[in-house]
């Protein structure tokens, strides 16, 4: 098995303007992405910011920023993927969409919607769990709050091998974040990599990043608090194949079901 480069931008995003914010992002990407990678990373609703203004924002799969992340893909001959809001049979998702080099592309609709900020109002709920595969890696697509349920991501059976969330995670609840990413790394022995925006969006609310890549084992491959960030890194699957055999817990959980 191959190993894996990951790209993820760390983004200040301006609120409520799409052009803006693929204006900048392919912008920063065409300066700062100077090798090869194999996925590029963007946050939550990376084309809005974390709005509740569905009605007025969503676009539909074959719109503007969906053809922007395409583009995008091509270009670099890359997997991208990040979540923006979607109009579908007349319900509007908060969707991550994971968009390959050839235009073809799956997607994971937020399963667990963030009532205290009412996006239960606004949203449908997806209710299926999703599970991609780049160069012989399976990875877990996962959207912000629903870091908080350990059992809508227990990794049974080791069926995947990378968690990926994106998020908007404000900074006043910083401190759940790094510590959710990291019990989730290692209760479900598998690399964790969750990428933030940073910045105020329109509500006044503080995002200050924190985004990072955490080993099965909790030690930090990447950590950025604060500030735009873009970076590449690599992770290793003899690695993660020896710490699974050197650490055989995911044998021992408990059988269940989500109905």
């Amino acid at each position: 098995m191959q190993n894996l480069k990951i790209t993820i931008f760390q983004a200040y995003l301006f609120w409520e303007n799409i052009e803006k914010n693929l204006q900048n992002i392919g912008l920063r990407l065409s300066g700062g992405v100077r090798e090869k990678t194999d996925l590029i990373v963007l946050p939550e609703m990376f084309n809005t910011g974390f709005t509740m203004k569905a009605e007025e924002l969503a676009e539909d799969m074959d719109g503007r920023t969906m053809q922007w992340i395409k583009k995008t893909a091509a270009s670099y001959d890359c997997v991208v993927t990040g979540s923006l809001i979607i109009k579908e049979n007349g319900n509007y998702y908060n969707r991550m969409v994971w968009v390959k080099p050839d235009g073809e592309y799956q997607y994971y609709d937020k399963h667990h919607l963030f009532g205290l900020g009412e996006e239960d109002k606004h949203f449908s709920a997806g209710n299926e769990q999703v599970i991609v595969e780049l160069k012989g890696w399976k990875i877990r697509l996962a959207v912000c709050y629903d870091l908080r349920f350990p059992v809508w991501l227990r990794n049974k059976n080791a069926a995947y091998d990378i968690l990926l969330l994106v998020a908007s995670w404000p900074d006043k609840r910083s401190s759940h974040w790094r510590t959710l990413i990291h019990a989730r790394a290692i209760e479900n022995q598998s690399y964790v990599i969750g990428v933030n925006r940073v910045g105020h969006d329109g509500n006044q609310i503080y995002h200050s990043g924190h985004s990072m890549c955490i080993d099965p084992l909790g030690n930090t491959v990447y950590y950025k608090p604060e500030d735009e960030d873009l970076y590449t890194f690599s992770i290793n699957y003899t690695e993660l194949e020896k710490i699974r055999r050197q650490f055989p817990f995911l044998k021992d959980s408990d059988e269940f079901e989500i109905n």
